[in-house]
Parts: structure tokens; C-alpha cells; sequence
């Protein structure tokens, strides 16, 4: 397999579509800016995660969603997720985006000065609902690759569905007919390195794994 980028890239623009969204009165005090969605609009794939971190304001260039108001650009997440992509030969051919697109901080005080994450309400998921769905109507991606237990439960949850068990479902192809794509959950990139090993995997064994995955889910839209 070929050696990771150093840097991967992210593209300069963002795919705003409310750009003033006010609906969750948390999120409003709590965000910086809104996380939208960033990539190719005609990606086979969209990359889903749960909700932007706080970010590093004084990072160079990786200083997350919450301050770039594009997904999955923090230095953490966001690169590995990215590299991630690139070493299976998906990296020019993916859509990044969130289910919550607001920083959804956490009312106890965190290490340091920066906030901390909690999770977005089901109130909050619900209401920013639609803009994931708008986003996966407009890319029209063969699979989605939902990052994580809470981004793998929202895009089930657009399918009227539940999910019982995360580990059980990882990188299990899940056909959403109402979404029009397939989905394939994996490992939220910041938890990957303490659970890949529990399912039986290294970690050029696991990126094969997610390869051999959506391409599977691509194959079986295509018949």
C-alpha cells in the first residue's frame, strides 16, 4: 500500500445552505462558525461524522470545523479521517460533512481552556436532519461512511431505523433505500487505534477492510 500524504489537502470552499441557521439556541452560543459540508459534489463517497469539535483557533491550518466552517478539518479527526481516504483511493472522491454542523459544547469546564464536546441532543440531531439529507441528495454518493456509533445512528435514523450495536455493524454494508446509497459504518478516527485491534484487525489490515467495503456496497448498487 502506498505511504501516507504528510498533508493532506482540503478543499477552500464550503457548501453553505443556511447560513444563519438558528434552530438550536445551544449550538448558536456554543459555535464559532457553522461545520458545513466540504468536497466534491459529485463524490462517490460522503464521509459523516457527529458533530464538529471546539478546534484549535491558533492552529496554522488544521484548526477544525468549528473555526474553518468546514467539516473535518481539524488537525486530529479531520487529518486522519482524510488520509484515511486517500490511502484506499478515495481521497479526491469524497464529500465531508456532519450530522449536528454546530460545535455542541459541554456545560462542565473541560482540561485547559478549551470546551469540551457533548453530545448533540436528539433534538438537535432531528433539527439538522435536513441538511444532511439535502446534502446527500445533492451529491447522490454510492456509499456513505458514517464515523462513529452517533454518526452511523443519525443516517439510520433517516431511514426510519435503530441501531443495535455499533461494533457488530462496522464495516457491514447496510443498503438505505430511502437514502438512495449504501451505508458502511467505521470507526470514529479518534477511537480507532483502541478498538481496531478488538476486531481482529491491524492497521493496514483495517484500511484494506474499508476498501474492500465500499467497494463491495459500490459493486452491489451498480447490479
Amino acid at each position: 500500500m502506498e505511504p501516507a500524504p504528510t498533508e493532506p489537502a482540503f478543499p477552500d470552499s464550503r457548501h453553505v445552505l443556511e447560513s444563519d441557521c438558528a434552530r438550536c439556541p445551544a449550538l448558536v452560543d456554543a459555535r464559532e462558525r457553522i461545520s458545513w459540508g466540504t468536497g466534491d459534489r459529485d463524490a462517490t463517497v460522503v464521509v459523516v461524522g457527529e458533530a464538529p469539535g471546539f478546534g484549535n483557533p491558533d492552529a496554522d491550518r488544521w484548526r477544525g470545523g468549528n473555526w474553518t466552517g468546514k467539516a473535518y478539518t481539524s488537525r486530529h479527526s479531520g487529518r486522519r479521517i482524510r488520509r484515511l481516504l486517500e490511502r484506499i483511493g478515495y481521497g479526491e472522491d469524497a464529500y465531508y460533512t456532519n450530522a449536528v454542523k454546530c460545535f455542541p459544547a459541554d456545560d462542565a469546564p473541560g482540561n485547559g481552556d478549551a470546551p469540551t464536546n457533548r453530545e448533540p441532543t436528539a433534538e438537535e440531531r432531528t433539527n439538522c436532519r435536513g441538511h444532511l439529507l439535502t446534502e446527500l441528495e445533492v451529491v447522490d454518493p454510492d456509499v456513505v461512511l458514517a464515523t462513529g456509533k452517533h454518526a452511523t445512528k443519525t443516517v439510520l435514523a433517516a431511514e426510519g431505523r435503530d441501531l443495535d450495536g455499533f461494533l457488530e455493524c462496522v464495516l457491514e454494508p447496510v443498503r438505505c433505500d430511502r437514502l438512495g446509497t449504501w451505508l458502511v459504518p467505521v470507526l470514529h478516527p479518534s477511537y480507532q487505534d483502541v478498538w481496531i485491534g478488538r476486531l481482529g484487525y491491524d492497521p493496514d489490515g483495517y484500511l484494506v477492510a474499508i476498501r474492500d467495503a465500499i467497494d463491495d456496497a459500490r459493486a452491489a448498487s451498480e447490479r
